[in-house]
């Protein structure tokens, strides 16, 4: 009950402080956009595989099947966007549909990222109501302090991602002097059997809110998501130029009764709660030649240790031997059980990523090479990535990449299930 009061303080403090101003007026802009847009992208990926056969993760998904050494898949994706205004009122929409194909078979699978509406009596102030992707945070491959968010593909942070339903308003508002710029934005993501599932169990109403400051040159939020579904959380971020070419970032969360589920290399289960702080600093610089660099570390408060690791991957091991010699899957079964949580991108502590592209080298227009790294560093295991990206035909991209994972014997990406991935993509935008 106290989220709600929470929620209905701050939309009456937004309220309140939007029609309090004697030079209230409605955003003439608006109505002169066009009342409807749509656009998207139609997409086909091609990849091949290769398997690493003593990694874990392939014992732990392919310990029944025949043996492979690679494999293709195919992908076709579909994004539809669409756009309607009238009045102080608009509709946004976002859905995505995609069929893929590999050595397992074929499926589908259609998705509404986005759906919600936005009443905006003034320019100062909005209100959402649906199912909406926020993006908190400055950091460009991680966000510690995404409380309300899913989170990013470290190996495509720009791909877009699918929202949460939520209830909420924002109230902006500019000044002359040090303090350009204020905004404010109060919602609730509400969970239940039926709604936000996949945010957290339970009825909960799980009020979040955002503070943005825009001092001088230095663009600060103060963010908090309630105890709710999730444990409650509060941080802060920051981006400052320091230059036309350089600007840094940074985020801080704390989060409460973090819970993250263990398996030892003996196969006794624990869950560990507790208190756990997560954060980021990054850089990006453009050089005089067009080179844009961006680099980030990242530590994960909740992410699991080098030696936690290593005993869930020795478990793996141990379970994979035990099922070819007995043919018993009890332990593996188990083992597969927690992997959602050990096999996700990036489950340990410390990371560093590293990006470099160059726009049009030896004036070949159109074309962008560039590479990107992530590096554990605990286990000193990585992920090498070049890339070439070709925009030279009216609104179509190709991207061809290059994936080598390398690492030690019970290391993170050591154990992956794949140790190459080549990727070649083809998306038109309309």
């Amino acid at each position: 009950m106290w989220g709600a009061r929470f929620l209905a303080f701050w939309l009456l403090a937004i309220a309140a402080a939007a029609f309090a101003q004697d030079d209230y007026s409605f955003d003439v802009s608006k109505f002169e956009k066009k009342p409807f847009e749509f656009r998207g992208y139609a997409e086909l990926r091609a990849e091949r595989f290769r398997l690493n056969h003593d990694g874990a993760l392939y014992q732990l998904n392919f310990f029944n099947q025949k043996p492979i050494t690679e494999y293709n898949a195919g992908t076709g994706a579909l994004q539809l966007e669409g756009l309607y205004r009238r009045g102080i009122g608009s509709f946004r929409f976002v859905g995505f549909g995609a069929y893929a194909e590999d050595y397992s078979g074929a499926e589908h699978d259609t998705r509404v990222y986005e759906s919600y509406l936005t009443l905006a009596p003034s320019d100062r102030l909005s209100y959402d109501l649906g199912k909406k992707a926020l993006s908190w945070g400055k950091g460009y491959a991680f966000n510690p302090v995404g409380f309300v968010q899913r989170a990013k593909d470290p190996n495509d942070p720009d791909l877009s991602r699918e929202g949460f339903i939520i209830a909420g308003g924002n109230f902006t508002r500019s000044f002359e002097g040090p303090l350009k710029n204020i905004a404010f934005t109060a919602l609730v993501v509400p969970t239940s059997d039926r709604v936000n599932t996949d945010f957290g169990a339970g009825d909960h109403v799980n009020p979040a809110a955002k503070l943005t400051l825009l001092y001088r040159d230095t663009d600060i939020d103060f963010l908090v998501l309630g105890q709710g579904a999730r444990g409650a959380r509060y941080g802060f971020d920051f981006s400052r130029n320091l230059g036309t070419n350089v600007e840094i970032h940074g985020e801080w969360a704390r989060i409460t009764d973090a819970a993250k589920p263990l398996l030892n290399a003996s196969g006794a289960g624990t869950t560990e709660t507790g208190d756990v702080t997560s954060y980021l600093l990054g850089l990006r610089y453009l050089t005089k030649r067009d080179t844009t660099w961006i680099a980030e570390y990242y530590h994960n408060g909740a992410g699991y240790t080098e030696q936690q690791m290593r005993d869930y991957f020795t478990f793996v091991h141990n379970a994979y031997d035990r099922f070819l010699e007995a043919g018993d899957s009890t332990q593996i079964q188990r083992a597969r059980t927690l992997g959602s949580s050990y096999a996700r991108a990036n489950p340990m502590r410390n990371y560093l990523y590293l990006r470099a592209s160059q726009k049009e080298p030896f004036d070949i227009l159109y074309f962008t090479p560039s590479i990107t790294v992530i590096q554990n560093l605990d286990d000193k295991s990585r992920s090498l990535s070049p890339e070439l990206l070709y925009t030279g035909i009216t609104n179509l991209e190709l991207r061809l990449r290059l994936f080598f994972l390398t690492g030690n014997r019970l290391s993170d990406f050591g154990e992956k299930q794949n140790d190459r991935r080549l990727e070649l993509r083809a998306r038109y935008y309309f």
